[in-house]
């Protein structure tokens, strides 16, 4: 692989090339997660190197500002700056993709409804594992599933980084928890991955219902057994290159 950093629209980025890419004027933009307080686009290197590879594409990611250093509103100011700035530089929407997951899910989605709102082209396809759609602890599996990944408790992790992203009152806001979006307007086409052990299950069939009720085009490709961004954090298991298959083949059909 080869890794380049670089600003775009006074954020910083990393580029990644798989071997023996060729230039066909195709991209994908990676936003990370970490829960909006932690890592960097060098440290989530297990997603975006395994997706660059299996789709071919030039992958940019985003090292947006975390919390609490600053909020959902800098945030998706930051990401949209980078989609923003490789406009300007010839790039046509209908060429980028944008994918994310956990919370750069609930980013990628929360940025792409401020960019619909602030009449911006929006990016041709759009992929989320495990997204954190919700940042409140609403829905089922928050607490069915509570017991499955330790890692990720609402109350010692989720809660607080929560708060520290957005005030309470702002928590519901779309921009920060997508599944209160509207989507009875245009939004892009959207792959939805995420595993039935995990505690997000219950954010990815939501953020699903609310896309495709509303008319738009989205698919919910759910894997049995599987835990939270399983496509990266155990990138060589066979559910993880399914995953990326069907991944890349759906941005082949959108791109």
């Amino acid at each position: 692989m080869n890794r380049t950093q670089m600003t775009l629209g006074g954020v910083g980025t990393l580029e990644i090339k798989p071997y023996g890419w060729k230039d066909n004027g195709k991209l994908l933009v990676y936003v990370h997660g970490g829960a909006y307080i932690s890592y960097n686009s060098r440290a989530t290197l297990a997603s975006s190197v395994p997706v660059a590879h299996d789709t071919g594409l030039r992958v940019v990611s985003i090292d947006y500002t975390l919390a609490p250093m600053g909020n959902y509103k800098q945030a998706t100011d930051d990401v949209i700056a980078v989609i923003d700035a490789l406009r300007q530089q010839g790039y046509n929407m209908n060429d980028i993709a944008i994918y994310g997951d956990s919370a750069g899910g609930g980013l990628v989605a929360g940025s792409v409804l401020k960019m619909r709102d602030q009449n911006k082209p929006l990016p041709a396809a759009v992929v989320l594992w495990s997204p954190w759609a919700d940042i409140t602890e609403s829905g089922d599996t928050y607490y069915t599933l509570k017991d499955a990944e330790p890692l990720y408790r609402y109350d010692l992790l989720l809660k607080p980084s929560a708060d520290a992203y957005a005030n309470t009152e702002d928590q519901k806001h779309p921009y920060v928890s997508p599944v209160y979006g509207d989507y009875s307007k245009p939004f892009p086409p959207t792959l939805i991955q995420a595993g039935t052990k995990e505690i997000f299950l219950s954010n990815a069939v939501r953020l699903y219902q609310a896309i495709d009720s509303h008319g738009g085009e989205a698919k919910l490709d759910i894997y049995e057994g599987m835990w939270h961004v399983f496509q990266a954090f155990s990138f060589d298991i066979p559910e993880a290159h399914l995953a990326r298959r069907k991944m890349s083949q759906f941005l082949d059909s959108h791109l």
